[in-house]
């Protein structure tokens, strides 16, 4: 909103500093610093007011060092994350941009399927909460609203380079042509983004073509069932990974910088050039969203650092994940996700190996074995005598680590 206006003031009336909101850097700037402080000062009263509705978190008994004095610690903090991202992008983000309206509709679609869970585990007094194929049910919706808008929407497009003999042919007969001359019309595409290949870039449609060419119109068939895949298993990896004071939401605020990144260099043409990645034109806008969701896991890690003051519950952890991804997806990037998010990988591996070791060993020695002390990954950790901030501070550590490996793949080919 304040995006228009200025634009409007500086048109019509020539407004000293008006031009500064046309600058996306300044715009994120602004994001960042507004939703920290939407986060850290309105988050308190928040908290107070989940005290006074006792919205408070049941804990099951499960040995860990700690866990009985989390016991009444306000729950359904995700809140706080959600106001202090969509406030922030409602006031400076172009609003017309379809890759900022997909991200508010995931930020709104999650955060209500996360929210009428925690709703019945704490008002109903159903331990279960909302029924997992519930939950399931809405992530796959989601993925089809995003795999449906990204593939047919006409604003999403990319634009490749010129073949190689043509671009020498121009820059011959003009060594100072602008590098967006070296670049074909914008088009519609399946491509992808592969680590560690060679060219880096992958047609979802090639998957189905080698059968018959023909069959290359029915590409968006693949696109939206993998990003059903991406949304569920990235939504589903963060909730897992939020069970420890700040692990969650530190672990995303790595991830999220890393995209906004990928997003910003992507949705430029000079850098997208120089780095000889995908060009995608309007994705730079979700540089915006990045931006006041990064201050808002920050500003929300404040409170939910150790000892945690609240926790995000699934409206936030859920919600999390499917930001993660829709991002992911948008700017091409889906297939660096075990890399990424190699935290939320890991925490879901746990869970799926334990399990299926403990069913297996149960069938074949009639007693259930176990490879973990207890899963997810964080809890075997503690559970080996480790203090939940040393494990925090060493899953940040590894996912920084992660996240510099997913950068360099930019280049690594």
């Amino acid at each position: 909103m304040l995006y228009y206006l200025f634009e409007y003031l500086e048109q019509q009336f020539q407004f000293p500093g008006a031009t500064l909101f046309g600058f996306l850097t300044f715009r994120a700037a602004m994001a960042i610093i507004l939703s920290l402080l939407i986060s850290t000062i309105f988050g308190k009263r928040i908290i107070r007011f989940l005290q006074r509705q006792q919205v408070g978190e049941t804990i099951r008994d499960l040995g860990l060092e700690g866990q009985a004095e989390k016991a009444g610690t306000p729950t359904m903090g995700g809140i706080i994350i959600i106001l202090a991202t969509l406030i922030p992008v409602l006031l400076l983000a172009r609003l017309e941009n379809i890759y900022v309206i997909l991200l508010i509709v995931t930020t709104i679609w999650m955060g209500t399927i996360g929210f009428i869970d925690d709703y019945i585990k704490k008002f109903k007094n159903d331990k279960e909460g909302l029924k997992g194929r519930f939950k399931v049910l809405g992530q796959v919706g989601l993925g089809i609203i995003v795999g449906v808008t990204l593939y047919f929407h006409e604003d999403v497009t990319i634009k490749e380079k010129l073949p190689i003999e043509q671009q020498k042919v121009l820059l011959a007969e003009n060594p100072d042509l602008p590098a967006t001359k070296l670049f074909e019309t914008e088009e519609k595409s399946t491509k992808t983004t592969i680590p560690f290949v060679k060219g880096n870039e992958f047609d979802y449609s090639s998957l189905i073509t080698w059968i018959s060419p023909e069959l290359e119109k029915y590409a968006w068939i693949i696109f939206i069932l993998v990003s059903i895949f991406i949304i569920t298993a990235v939504s589903n990896g963060a909730n897992l990974t939020d069970g420890i004071d700040g692990l969650a939401a530190g672990s995303s605020a790595i991830i999220v910088l890393t995209l906004g990144i990928f997003a910003w260099v992507s949705g430029n043409i000079i850098f997208s050039e120089y780095l000889n990645i995908m060009y995608i034109p309007h994705v730079e806008e979700i540089t915006i969203y990045i931006a006041a969701f990064v201050g808002a896991l920050v500003g929300f890690l404040w409170y939910n650092a150790y000892p945690a003051e609240v926790f995000m519950g699934d409206t936030g952890s859920l919600t999390i994940g499917g930001i993660i991804a829709v991002i992911a997806i948008a700017v091409r990037k889906e297939w660096l996700i075990p890399v990424l998010c190699g935290i939320f990988l890991a925490e879901n591996l746990s869970v799926v190996m334990q399990v299926s070791y403990f069913k297996y060993t149960r069938k074949k020695y009639g007693e259930g074995r176990r490879i973990f002390k207890m899963s997810p990954l964080h809890h075997h950790y503690q559970k080996s005598g480790y203090h939940e901030s040393k494990i925090v501070t060493r899953f940040w550590i590894i996912g920084i680590l992660l996240a510099i490996i997913s950068i360099v793949t930019l280049k690594i080919r």
